[in-house]
């Protein structure tokens, strides 16, 4: 499964800020379809993420009812991404 959208990148402030962006509800329609077939606990889906020139492997954040896709620092920083800054992500998600 290949989905590309638009998000905003936000910052959650806990002991070690994260960063993430948001999936659209329609794309988390189809996410919550497949997320039985390859989540491996408490709902997180492994994808491979696409921003720029950066690809990396993560897993998508189950949080109130929709997905969320952690921007590590590294790639933020290479990819010159700051918080409220407009993201285009490709997520693929490895289907059986």
């Amino acid at each position: 499964m290949e989905r590309e959208f638009e998000g905003v990148l936000v910052e959650w402030r806990g002991p070690a800020p994260f960063h993430f962006v948001r999936v659209p509800d329609e794309i988390c329609d189809d996410l919550r379809q497949v997320a039985p077939l390859v989540s491996y606990g408490w709902g997180m889906v492994p994808a491979r993420v696409v921003v720029g020139a950066s690809t990396w492997e993560t897993s998508l954040y189950p949080k109130d009812g929709g997905y969320l896709v952690g921007v590590r620092d590294r790639y933020r920083r290479a990819e010159g991404l700051a918080v409220g800054d407009r993201v285009v992500v490709r997520l693929e998600v490895d289907t059986p």
